[in-house]
């Protein structure tokens, strides 16, 4: 099991409910995970448990419960963490991962923890364009079309954790974001013209940020090595991959090397499939131009 899994099935472990699935994880998870990040940088600056202890002036006992996701960090340990480690605010990140949960699925939780400090992020969509992406228009559509309905506040719970999460394109400037979107996509045109329009605009303006790549799968193409469907993948600072996959009602984190290896083999070879960068934001311009 690589690092940093505990609790997770090293092959096809899920956070939901669904087939080849365990129950749905404990809110102490959540903890682990918290507990991960800050061991991490603390490891990281070359410091050992006492010393950080002394540095934030936490018992060492206190340390310790938190790295191993034993007990809710103090308020402001959090804030003094980040400060002694210079964790370029992902340790404060992570901590809002503990209490404001709302709007943010129970099973996608763990991924989005890892996230805040990925080195690399790589993304193959063929249903909808990924939440890191999406416009509050084109986010709000998926919300209100979602069945059973949403409640009024549920979807502007939803909304908030999502927009919430759109900072890290701009807040992680030395993480690599790689995106693989499906032509059709875009001619879906959800929400209608003017929502397309705006999320093509703002698709095209993040390709502009120099840690976003983003590429455009042609809606005609003879080979396509992702037909398996969408996929995540993800390398953390210990330079350790991890994947996700999404269905639709729950999440499937994946850190089996084998399969991990597979799913790098084809997000390499879609990336030579897809349109390159640049041929890429031509046909957005023109799909842009032609509404």
């Amino acid at each position: 099991m690589t690092h940093g899994t505990d609790d997770i099935d090293s092959t096809y472990g899920t956070f939901g409910n669904g087939r080849m699935s365990r129950p749905q994880p404990e809110p102490h998870y959540n903890l682990k995970m918290f507990g991960e990040v800050v061991k991490t940088f603390r490891k990281r600056a070359r410091l050992t448990q006492d010393e950080f202890a002394t540095l934030v002036r936490y018992s060492l006992e206190t340390i310790a419960s938190i790295e191993q996701g034993r007990r809710l960090p103090p308020p402001d340990f959090p804030e003094r963490a980040d400060s002694v480690l210079d964790a370029f605010g992902v340790i404060l990140a992570a901590a809002k991962h503990l209490t404001r949960r709302k709007g943010l699925a129970s099973w996608f939780r763990q991924w989005a923890l890892l996230e805040l400090g990925a080195l690399s992020l790589y993304t193959y969509e063929c249903r909808l364009i990924p939440g890191l992406l999406q416009t509050p228009a084109y986010a709000r559509t998926l919300f209100a079309d979602q069945l059973p309905p949403l409640d009024d506040e549920q979807i502007e719970a939803q909304l908030a954790a999502r927009l919430e999460r759109q900072e890290l394109l701009r807040n992680r400037p030395n993480t690599a974001f790689t995106f693989i979107l499906e032509e059709h996509l875009l001619l879906r045109q959800l929400g209608g013209e003017e929502v397309t329009r705006e999320l093509i605009d703002h698709i095209l303006d993040l390709s502009e940020l120099r840690n976003v790549d983003i590429q455009i799968m042609p809606l005609v193409r003879h080979h396509h090595a992702g037909l398996d469907g969408p996929m995540q993948l993800l390398e953390t600072p210990e330079h350790q991959w991890f994947g996700y996959l999404e269905g639709q009602k729950y999440g499937q984190f994946l850190s089996d090397p084998k399969v991990i290896s597979a799913l790098q083999m084809r997000c390499a070879s879609m990336r030579s499939q897809a349109l390159s960068l640049d041929d890429s934001k031509s046909l957005m311009r023109r799909m842009r131009g032609a509404r």
